[in-house]
């Protein structure tokens, strides 16, 4: 045997084959180490006579995780990942691509240039580029399609989705029962070649467009447009994959390339790429270091057996954790715990768990309407309803009953955790994890520090939150904490320009235009109207010196129009329909309030003006945060809103929009308006000194990003 090991790639020759194999750990990102260790390796392989084939694997669990992503902001690039694979392709000695585990984007385009691929059952790959706004640009584009029909191609590329390797008929030449078969399935293969099946180069393979691949091409352009607005890169996935079956290979090469670098230069790219790192810079935090201890968490309680309590406690029984449920009254227990059940069992219909699965689940919820079942809980997590004194009785309970260094956490959405904390004697123990609905749905957690949360306890939270599959983001107390202190100036602002003259449909149109789910009424609808309004009655205070404040709401909860769950709210809706449908009588009820309060009704509200005083005035707020420290970055307030309130990713969040924008030009229009609106503009429009200070020296909210 002979063999040459650098830091990332080992060269080995055993016989007459060379194992080429990457070891550059976590992921083998294709670095530009890597990429040298890959291509010295093949030519190495060419070079000595006594080699007849050349294995490319890996060292690790995985093939590779693809492109070192910290590349795209520049570096040494050469050799380019293309070319890499050219000589792999074009090498004159069969080789062979062994997959022990999955691979995504380049790593999968490393495979598709080798001449044959071994792999094993249950494995997943992928090209998921288009999640970066990219596509993939090391031939992926070109070489898949030439391996596998149109319409796996297409879906694995446009939808950036892992696959099973199962599923893509003409891609792998071997898949192995199990790992234990794999290397003497390998073996077996090489012994099989012959100088006439040795070399299978992907690039020689003739596809051509037939009526159904056509066909297909059709109805993958028609899915996107409606699936896939805002996005810029899907449509240019399909015109590569399209230049595979009329464009010469090298030909369709160059069109992959110029594809993908108008993607690059997108503000979708630039947007979706700043969420990657955003997602995870969530998790870097100051709050604690390694050398912080964790406390176990292995069993929780959860305080209400609501819609939300449910939900919390369904995360955990998902990841096997045993949760007791507590409810005062038996009925209220047994009816949340058939709910569970159904949820559960309408999974399984969807295929999406066993029978077995349900009943797994199901064991491992167990209900009271004790607390005193609650002693041995590590984690208790209040989900009662949303006023103080109902929240301090339970945590005065939990104090009495929860054993030494149990964490307590409140699962409220706005009201104050530092206060909550008093009803104990242990505030260090208090916690917020603030669930978004529906909880066993939503990826979001906005995990709430108070005054005196201890590290560890922020430490196991953040911890605890990747075990049941949430994006984790530390926040501070302040009332809604980040994302519903910002949805309330989107909200008000709404509500005002209803008052002011403008219809519910113009104001939902421009924001889903702008790439939201859904508009501020119809999402108040299906809210439920009450919930805001209970919110409104509870901070008079801080809303009294504005009369008109949430004014036409206020009429619409008071006339018993909360929304989509009793009918009408600001829209009206047909028996099991949740499609919103116009109502007049609600702009009557806006022209009444309006005179009543002295607002002036107008017809000239533009698209613009509603733009500008709903979502930049909720960057406002966002900055107003950031200055007051309640969010520790600007990537946390975007990863906050894409995953707990639907904001388009293409946008990479209100943030990332507003530097995209330019900082400068979101205050200049917020300026604009709070001149135009006299008063009102004055008290609600005027840019905060965060905002001010950038605009006025051209900066951005990433320059205040921190690592830590």
């Amino acid at each position: 045997m002979t063999g040459s090991d650098n830091t990332v790639v080992d060269y080995q020759v055993s016989g007459n084959v060379a194992t080429i194999t990457m070891k550059s750990g976590p992921v083998n990102a294709l670095s530009q180490a890597v990429r040298v260790g890959l291509q010295d390796g093949v030519n190495q392989a060419l070079s000595d006579d006594s080699v007849n084939a050349i294995v490319i694997t890996s060292a690790l669990p995985l093939f590779s995780g693809g492109a070192d992503i910290s590349e795209f902001k520049g570096g040494n690039l050469s050799p380019a990942l293309p070319e890499v694979l050219n000589t792999i392709e074009q090498a004159t000695k069969p080789v062979i691509a062994v997959l022990p585990g999955p691979a995504f984007g380049g790593g999968l385009e490393v495979a598709l240039s080798c001449h044959h691929r071994i792999t094993v059952k249950g494995n997943k790959v992928g090209l998921p580029e288009v999640n970066l706004g990219i596509l993939p640009g090391a031939g992926g584009t070109q070489r898949l399609p030439r391996l596998t029909d149109a319409a796996t191609a297409l879906g694995m590329i446009v939808s950036g989705k892992p696959q099973p390797v199962t599923s893509l008929k003409g891609v792998f030449d071997v898949i192995s029962d199990s790992a234990e078969d794999l290397s003497g399935d390998v073996s077996d293969y090489l012994a099989s070649l012959t100088p006439e099946n040795g070399i299978k180069r992907t690039c020689d393979i003739q596809i051509e467009l037939d009526d159904t691949t056509k066909t297909v091409f059709e109805q993958t352009r028609a899915q996107v447009a409606k699936t896939a607005k805002g996005f810029f890169a899907p449509e240019k996935c399909i015109d590569c994959v399209y230049a595979a079956y009329t464009q010469p290979f090298e030909k369709g090469l160059e069109t992959e390339r110029e594809l993908f670098m108008q993607c690059m230069n997108t503000p979708q790219a630039r947007a979706q790429q700043h969420f990657f790192f955003a997602e995870r810079a969530a998790g870097h935090v100051t709050d604690f270091d390694k050398s912080t201890p964790e406390r176990d968490i292995n069993k929780v309680a959860v305080i209400g057996a609501g819609t939300m309590g449910g939900g919390i406690a369904m995360n955990f029984a998902n990841a096997g954790i045993p949760v007791t449920m507590l409810e005062l009254k038996e009925e209220a227990l047994e009816k949340g715990l058939a709910l569970i059940r159904r949820n559960y069992e309408n999974s399984a219909k969807k295929g999406k768990l066993t029978a077995q699965d349900v009943e797994d689940r199901m064991a491992l919820l167990t209900g009271t309407t004790s607390y005193a079942d609650l002693s041995d809980a590590d984690l208790v997590i209040e989900a009662v309803f949303e006023k103080m004194e109902v929240k301090k009785t339970v945590f005065q309970a939990l104090d009495e009953v929860c054993k030494p260094g149990a964490i307590l956490a409140s699962n409220t959405s706005t009201l104050d955790i530092n206060e909550i904390a008093t009803a104990t004697s242990r505030p260090s123990d208090v916690i917020g994890l603030h669930f978004f609905s529906p909880a066993n749905v939503m990826k979001l957690l906005e995990v709430v520090k108070t005054d005196d949360t201890a590290p560890e306890v922020i430490k196991s939270c953040m911890k605890m939150a990747k075990r049941i599959r949430k994006v984790a983001v530390l926040v501070g107390v302040c009332f809604g904490f980040v994302g519903n202190r910002m949805i309330e100036p989107y909200g008000r602002e709404a509500n005002r320009l209803l008052l002011e003259g403008a219809s519910p449909e113009q104001v939902d149109k421009v924001m889903t235009d702008f790439g939201m789910p859904m508009g501020p009424f119809t999402m108040g609808d299906m809210a439920g109207l009450d919930i805001g309004y209970y919110v409104r009655q509870s901070r008079q205070e801080h809303i009294a010196h504005d009369p008109t404040y949430g004014a036409v709401a206020n009429r619409l909860v008071e006339q018993g129009r909360v929304g989509l769950k009793c009918g009408k709210g600001v829209y009206l809706y047909e028996e099991g329909s949740r499609k919103p449908v116009p109502d007049p009588q609600v702009l009557k009820i806006a022209s009444e309030e309006a005179e009543r309060l002295g607002v002036t009704q107008r017809d000239d509200i533009s698209d613009e003006e509603v733009l500008v005083r709903c979502m930049y005035t909720l960057i406002n707020e966002g900055a107003r945060i950031l200055e007051e420290g309640i969010a520790a970055k600007p990537s946390d307030i975007d990863v906050i809103y894409v995953y707990g309130y639907g904001f388009p990713v293409y946008r990479g969040g209100p943030m990332k929009f507003a530097d995209e924008l330019g900082v400068k030009t979101l205050h200049d229009k917020l300026c604009e308006y709070r001149d135009k609106l006299g008063e009102y503009g004055q008290t609600w429009l005027q840019p905060s000194k965060l905002v001010t200070e950038l605009a006025g020296k051209n900066g951005k909210f990433s320059d205040l990003q921190k690592k830590g």
